[in-house]
Formats: C-alpha cells, sequence, structure tokens
C-alpha cells in the first residue's frame, strides 16, 4: 500500500512538472519513442507528400540542434506518459533524471538495487550539508518556472499547451496504440506538485511578501496620525491581520483550494466573484500608486542631479514614461520570465531600508528629535488607518506560500513570527522617519535626505528602478483575473494569433488605464494610499476571511460572535476610512 501510494504521488509529480517543462520547449518535438522520424531519401512517392488533412505527428527532439545535449529535457515529458497506456494496468515506478530533479529520498524498490543503499546514504548526506546560506532558492529549474503564476491560491498562469483538453476532446480522436484506455476528468487546473520547501525558505519568502512598496508611505502616515497613535494603530491592524490569517487558514484547511474556491464552496460562484473582484481592485490600486511613487522620486532625483536649472519635467509626464516600459512587460506571458526582475527590485528595497535606519538613527543620536513631532494629530489621523492596512496587504501570497511547504502544518506559527518582525520593522521605519523630519516628512521619504549626496541620489535611481521592475508583477493577477472572465480560462493565443492580439489590445488598455488612474492620484499620493488601504484592502483582509469562516467553519456561538464582530469592524472601518478620506481629499 505505501509503495502504491508512493507510486501514484510520484505520477502526480512527473505530470506537472512535464506541464512545466513542456511550456518552455519548441512545440513538435518529443522524446517518446513512438516519435515520427521524417525519412529523408525518396524512394517511395508515396511519403514524399505528407496528408495535409492529417495533423503532423510529433517529431523526435534528436533531429533538433544539440538534440542529444537536451535530450533529458525532453524526456521528463515523455517519462510522464508512460502511465496513459491504461490506469488498470500496473507499471514501474515513474522516476525523473537526478541530474534534473534531486529527490530527498530513494524508495525501497530502488535501494534493493546494486548501489541503491550508498546511493540514499550519499544523498542524505548532502541534504544535511544545505542551510540557509547555501541552499538555492528553488531545487531546479522546474521549480524556478513553477515559482510563480499562483496568486491567492487561484491558478493564474497561462497554458499554451494541449494537455489539458477536454474528455470531448479526446473521444474525436481515433484510436491508437497510445492512447489511453480511459480518458482524462474534464478538469480545468493543473495538477499542484506536493511542495518541498522548507522552514527557512518559507520565511524569506513571507518577509519578502510583506515588504513592499507601502513601507515607503509609513514615514508620513505617521506624520498624518501622530507618533505615538500611528504606532498603536500598525500594532492593531498586525494583530486584526493575524488573526484575519488564522480565520482563512481554518477555512482552506476545511475545504482547499485558494481565495476564490473557498468562497466559491462556502458561498457560492457570487462570492468567488467577489472576492476576486477585490483582488483585481486592490493589485491595480497598488500598482497606480507604485506609479506614482516612481514618478515622484525620479522627479525628485532628476532635479538633484540635473546641473544648472531644475529640470521642468512633471510628474504626469514621468507616468507617462513609464507606460512605454510597462506596456511590453504587461505582455509577457510567462510570469515566470519576470522572476529575475522581481529578485532584483527585492533587494534594492531593502538596500533603500538600510539606508534609511543608518541616516535616521545617526541624525536622533546627534541631533535628537525633531522638535514639530505629535503624538496625535486630530485633523488627519483617519488617512493613518488606510495606509496601515495597504501596507500589511499579504494576504494573497498566504494560500500559495503554504502549498510551497513541506509541512504545511507548521505554516500558521511561522506566519506570527513574520508578522511580529515586519510590525517591528514597520514600526520603526515609520517611527524614526517622522522623528527625524518632524512636519517636513514628504510622502516620497527617500527626497526628505541630503539630495547633494551621490549615495542617497543612488538610493533613490535604485528604489524607483525596484519598484518599476516589481510593478508588471503585481499587475499579474489582475490582468489575467480579468482576462479569464473576458476570454475563458483556458484561451490560448497559440493556435489563434487574432486571440493573441486580442489580449495584447486589453493589457495594453490595463497598463494604459492604471497610468491614467495613476494622472488623476499623482497629487496626494498619501490619500490615495490610503483610499485603497480603506476600500480595497479592507474586505479582503478582515470582511471576507471573518465571514468565511463564520459560515464555513465556525460552530460555537462565542466563535461565530468573534466572527460576526470581525465583519462589522471591518466594514465600519471601510465605510468610514473610505468617507473621510474622499471627503478630505476634496476639501484639499
Amino acid at each position: 500500500m505505501a509503495e502504491a501510494a508512493s507510486t501514484q504521488q510520484d505520477r502526480v509529480q512527473a505530470e506537472a512538472e512535464a506541464d512545466v517543462v513542456s511550456r518552455h520547449l519548441p512545440p513538435g518535438y518529443t522524446a517518446e519513442p513512438t516519435a515520427f522520424t521524417p525519412e529523408t531519401g525518396n524512394n517511395d512517392a508515396s511519403h514524399s507528400s505528407p496528408d495535409l488533412a492529417s495533423p503532423p505527428e510529433p517529431q523526435d527532439s534528436l533531429r533538433l540542434q544539440g538534440g542529444d545535449i537536451h535530450r533529458e529535457i525532453f524526456k521528463i515529458g515523455a517519462r510522464a506518459k508512460l502511465g496513459q497506456r491504461a490506469a488498470t494496468f500496473a507499471q514501474p515506478n515513474i522516476r525523473r533524471s537526478s541530474t534534473f530533479v534531486p529527490r530527498n529520498h530513494i524508495p525501497a524498490s530502488e535501494q534493493r538495487a546494486p548501489g541503491g543503499f550508498r546511493r540514499q546514504f550519499v544523498q542524505q548526506q548532502r541534504q544535511i550539508g544545505f542551510n540557509a546560506a547555501t541552499a538555492p532558492i528553488t531545487r531546479n529549474f522546474v521549480s524556478f518556472l513553477a515559482l510563480y503564476g499562483s496568486f491567492a491560491g487561484e491558478d493564474l498562469a497561462e497554458s499554451d499547451d494541449d494537455s489539458f483538453a477536454t474528455t470531448e476532446d479526446e473521444a474525436e480522436t481515433p484510436p491508437t496504440e497510445t492512447r489511453p484506455l480511459l480518458g482524462r476528468r474534464k478538469s480545468t487546473r493543473r495538477p499542484i506538485p506536493p511542495g518541498d520547501a522548507g522552514m527557512t525558505k518559507s520565511f524569506f519568502t513571507l518577509l519578502k511578501a510583506f515588504i513592499g512598496t507601502g513601507i515607503m508611505f509609513l514615514p508620513k502616515a505617521f506624520k498624518n496620525g501622530g507618533i505615538l497613535f500611528s504606532s498603536i494603530t500598525l500594532i492593531t491592524v498586525s494583530l486584526l491581520s493575524s488573526l484575519s490569517f488564522h480565520l482563512l487558514l481554518r477555512c482552506r484547511q476545511r475545504y482547499g483550494g485558494g481565495y476564490g474556491e473557498i468562497g466559491a464552496a462556502i458561498g457560492g460562484s457570487k462570492l468567488r466573484s467577489l472576492i476576486l473582484a477585490s483582488i483585481t481592485l486592490s493589485q491595480i490600486g497598488f500598482v497606480c500608486s507604485g506609479i506614482i511613487f516612481i514618478a515622484e522620486n525620479l522627479r525628485s532625483f532628476l532635479n538633484a542631479v540635473s546641473p544648472g536649472p531644475t529640470m521642468a519635467i512633471g510628474t504626469k509626464t514621468l507616468i507617462a514614461v513609464q507606460l512605454v516600459v510597462l506596456i511590453p512587460l504587461a505582455l509577457i506571458r510567462d510570469i515566470s520570465r519576470l522572476g529575475p526582475a522581481a529578485l532584483v527590485a527585492d533587494i534594492f528595497i531593502f538596500i533603500g531600508l538600510f539606508y534609511i535606519w543608518y541616516y535616521d538613527i545617526f541624525t536622533l543620536a546627534t541631533s535628537g528629535m525633531h522638535p514639530t513631532v505629535q503624538l496625535f494629530n486630530p485633523r488627519d489621523f483617519t488617512l493613518t488607518i488606510g495606509s496601515a492596512i495597504f501596507t500589511f496587504e499579504g494576504i494573497g501570497l498566504i494560500l500559495p506560500i503554504q502549498s510551497s511547504m513541506a509541512e504545511p502544518g507548521k505554516f500558521p506559527r511561522l506566519l506570527y513570527i513574520v508578522m511580529v518582525i515586519i510590525t517591528i520593522i514597520f514600526t520603526s521605519v515609520g517611527a524614526l522617519c517622522y522623528a527625524t523630519f518632524g512636519y517636513k516628512t514628504r510622502v516620497e521619504i527617500i527626497s526628505n535626505y541630503p539630495q547633494t549626496s551621490k549615495l542617497v541620489n543612488s538610493v533613490q535611481f535604485l528604489y524607483s528602478l525596484a519598484v518599476l521592475v516589481g510593478t508588471p508583477v503585481q499587475l499579474f493577477p489582475a490582468t489575467r483575473i480579468i482576462e479569464t472572465k473576458i476570454f475563458g480560462d483556458r484561451a490560448s493565443g497559440k493556435k489563434s494569433p487574432a486571440l493573441k492580439w486580442k489580449k495584447n489590445a486589453f493589457r495594453t488598455a490595463i497598463t494604459v488605464l492604471c497610468g491614467l488612474i495613476s494622472i488623476l492620484g499623482a497629487s496626494d499620493l498619501d490619500k490615495f494610499v490610503a483610499l485603497i488601504g480603506a476600500f480595497a484592502c479592507v474586505p479582503l483582509v478582515y470582511i471576507y476571511p471573518a465571514f468565511l469562516h463564520l459560515k464555513g467553519v465556525a460552530r460555537s456561538p462565542w466563535v461565530k460572535g468573534g466572527d460576526v464582530f470581525l465583519c462589522v469592524v471591518g466594514l465600519g472601518a471601510m465605510i468610514y476610512s473610505t468617507a473621510v478620506t474622499i471627503s478630505t481629499w476634496v476639501r484639499q
């Protein structure tokens, strides 16, 4: 029984990895034994012209240039299809080559082979030798290709292959020797490989998920609310967010799936659509705020480094310039290709944070706190609430990170540890910057630092570049959710150039729309961020998880009462903060 379960798990993982690899290989070539090898001779006239009515058969990958070198890559897909002859036949255990997919464990059937026990021991010793400093971000290139494309637990990756054809399509194909006896189950989701991430990797992934552009808006949020009120607000928002994450994880434990699928299982398709709409709105808000932030920082950077008179380049012009870069990046279908850009962005963000800590602590130690610092600002304190919620909104990455873990049961404890750490980081950045600059604190906080310093100019430019290259990654979930709604879940432009160009036009329109929204909100970035946090993020973080837990999990009257209380508080905070932010914006 144990070996049969292991074989089934290996087969599922093999199919998932084959699907990932197939999206990056040239179509029409395979490493299967039945691959077609066209004859080069002219002995038979009947073979000189192919039958145009029938689709071309897959050719042997060895016919490609360097085919013997990359043969093992094509074999990943070929091995995954060994089990498709018939589900009723027994078959050997499916194992990939260790050259491409290293394994943590060798089954007993392979250990009994000559040298098998020794190989198991060597691999165990190699695994023991890995630590946080030497372990790679992903174990192999297959894992790297599958790293992105899952947001809020939803399958947002676009597929251009035919590996998920429906049962009706299979029924139309003529029977062949290699056709499965049992048709595949109709499904719109790819098989999910089992998670393999350890605690250390998941810790840094979580940390990176929460620390983004929102942290740069906190100094102005502290100015709007006062240093004491803003600190208390951040801690309160952190505690409520942790509670909401816990409720969502409890729902996921019972129903499985992503955020939207949990909503569909508990509240029906309308609730799923509402959740996905909120995700789309929040992601577009993040993109727009990032575009404004980039424009403001680049304007300050150009004013600082330009010789002679100040350059007369406005924020709107810099937003338009960004669209020239963002539109081509938005057309990228495979989100994994944006992975290196996102990694570079994270490095630049942490460089900016370290400089902020260094300068603020040094200035406070030598000059003391700015005399205009307030404990509470009764005029604009509501803006602090929306900005704090905006900063802690990372619920879309909670479920994918848990799914990637080898031991998902340990995820809640890890999540609480990360929440404590990021609360300390967020509070320290906001409080230190406000204590250093007082009423002079700006939205683009890096502009507060000495503009004559080349180091400050470098940090300013690198941070703007970091946000710019990370913007397509933030826009991708919103684009795919709307695209799926319009064009269908599995509509691919690979076989239809017209559909591909329709999708290109749609993605271009979405990017231009974000630019237009950014131009409208560029006058008051702090109020725009507060509005996004209050209107778009509050439902995702506080209202939906509590409602889902109330309807699908809660049984005790006390637990149900707590869910209702969190829903009411979230709804009240959303309405009040949104109304006050809009009125403040209009009044000024």
